[in-house]
């Protein structure tokens, strides 16, 4: 009554405190998620991407415009030297003076929008083209006054932004002396650099939406990419002793898809081992209860001063031990079947194994042994183990049959498979038992005059050492009379897996 009591009471504590006592409760998440971070990451390598190219693309273009205005002005002063030297002034047919030079070619040059031709002679403008304000400042007059005389390029700051002026002075002497003049070909820089700054602006704008979206789609990405792993988060906090069976929805074959496998297949191998564990206490728990009871009531009620009860309790105890002692042998080996050194695996004539298993088996009792075929050639499989098998279905065979009654042994190659099989001519198994007689402490129903009692693990282990093989076991009835078990085993080759049971 304690025991039932001690039993709900733990139970009952399981079911309503998942943390067992004086366990370290798991460390809260700190920081940004994976999805933030990957999120995080993708937007900051896109806006770098789209910052870098559009500064590689302002930095070429700006290039580009100055070397253009720099064509543009070459262009006028070579136009200029042409009218120079191959110029002749119509009215007098001959070469121009300074000032008719240079009023000749503002006269027949239209320059661009964001330019201005100016004729300076004799240290002020003459004239000029287009009209601008511009040339009637000091600063410009100040501006210009080194390059009229040795030409060259020098820059001014407007109100109208950064101006480059570029001189090509000219000179004559003549009988009053000599005329200094210079063609000042004036660009304003800010209008072509306005047309790139406003492109640049364009595209700052048409990069911000990208990015924006790129961080959209990457947090929606990521997220869908992620949702595997938050599943596998969420079981793997389901998952307890008590309860292994989550599985997490499989679908795709990328890399997440591969580990939501090898995480489903885990918790099978858990949930497998922790049935096996339970399985092994309950049948321990279960049948190792009677011998025990049986021992300890013997014992309790012994009569010490009678000789022959102690040596009948004496014998009974040995017995019931002996019982125990095969019991936990057979539940062991039965808790082991899954691992994966149950089995040592060899190549093997199967022909001999099957001729040394009959040896064996005609020690078991005296019956008519009789070897029903042998399949020459070898099979890869752990010999001790299925000579283990075999043994244990003829021990069965001998224990329903009586003595002269013939068991065959035989084995054969059929469809790619190893087939084992032992046949008796006893009364056979009954249709409705055939699967459950190989479930754990199952029995068949008793007949016949060999019928001997057992502790209903023997078909067990045989099923279980077939299974660990990736094979099966089965009975069916024999010809004339009696059952025949068949294990079946698949072909393997060297190095390949083994299917868990």
């Amino acid at each position: 009554m304690m025991m039932t009591t001690t039993m709900t009471a733990t139970t009952a504590m399981t079911t309503t405190d998942p943390q067992p006592p004086g366990a370290t409760p798991p460390p809260r998440r700190r920081g940004l998620s994976v999805r933030a971070r990957i999120t995080a990451s993708v937007a900051l390598l896109v806006t770098l991407a789209l910052a870098g190219a559009g500064l590689i693309v302002y930095v070429v273009e700006l290039s580009r415009v100055e070397a253009a205005t720099t064509r543009e002005m070459e262009q006028e002063l070579d136009e200029f030297s042409r009218l120079r030297t191959e110029g002749i002034d119509p009215e007098t047919r001959a070469p121009y003076d300074v000032e008719g030079l240079l009023r000749t070619f503002l006269s027949s040059n239209v320059p661009d929008d964001d330019e201005l031709l100016v004729a300076w002679v004799d240290g002020r403008a003459r004239a000029h083209f287009p009209e601008d304000p511009l040339i009637t400042t000091a600063r410009f007059s100040e501006a210009v006054a080194d390059v009229v005389v040795d030409g060259g390029t020098t820059y001014l700051d407007t109100a109208d932004g950064e101006v480059r002026i570029t001189s090509q002075p000219v000179r004559q002497d003549n009988a009053q002396g000599t005329t200094e003049g210079a063609l000042l070909v004036v660009s304003y820089l800010d209008e072509d650099r306005a047309e790139l700054r406003s492109t640049m602006r364009t595209y700052t704008i048409v990069a911000a939406l990208l990015a924006l979206l790129v961080t959209v789609v990457a947090a929606w990405q990521s997220g869908r990419l992620l949702a595997p792993l938050t599943r596998l988060r969420q079981a793997t906090g389901a998952v307890n002793a008590t309860d292994l069976s989550a599985r997490l929805p499989e679908s795709g074959n990328d890399d997440i898809s591969a580990l939501t496998r090898n995480f489903n297949d885990m918790l099978a191998r858990l949930e497998q081992a922790f049935s096996d564990q339970r399985q092994f206490l309950d049948d321990a728990g279960h049948e190792l209860r009677t011998p025990l009871t049986i021992i300890g009531g013997h014992l309790e009620l012994l009569d010490e001063s009678d000789p022959a009860e102690v040596e009948q309790t004496r014998r009974l105890a040995l017995d019931e031990v002996d019982r125990m002692s095969r019991l936990v042998g057979d539940l062991i080996l039965l808790a082991k079947h899954d691992r994966p050194d149950f089995l040592t695996l060899e190549e093997v004539d199967v022909d001999t194994l099957t001729e040394d298993i009959l040896a064996k088996a005609s020690a078991l009792a005296d019956r008519d042994w009789h070897l029903d075929a042998a399949t020459p050639g070898t099979w890869r499989l752990d010999p001790q183990r299925v000579t283990q098998a075999m043994l244990q279905l003829c021990d069965n065979a001998a224990g329903h049959t009586a003595p002269g009654d013939r068991i065959a042994v035989g084995s054969a190659t059929v469809d790619g498979t190893l087939r084992l099989w032992v046949r008796d001519t006893g009364p056979g198994v009954p249709a409705e038992d055939r699967d459950r007689i190989f479930e754990r402490f199952a029995r068949g129903a008793e007949t016949g005059s060999g019928d001997r009692p057992g502790l209903g693990l023997g078909l067990a282990i045989v099923s279980a050492i077939a299974t660990a093989h990736g094979g099966t076991v089965g009975v069916e009835d024999a010809t004339p009379s009696g059952a025949r078990f068949t294990i079946t085993l698949p072909a393997r080759t060297e190095g390949e897996a083994w299917p868990a049971s």
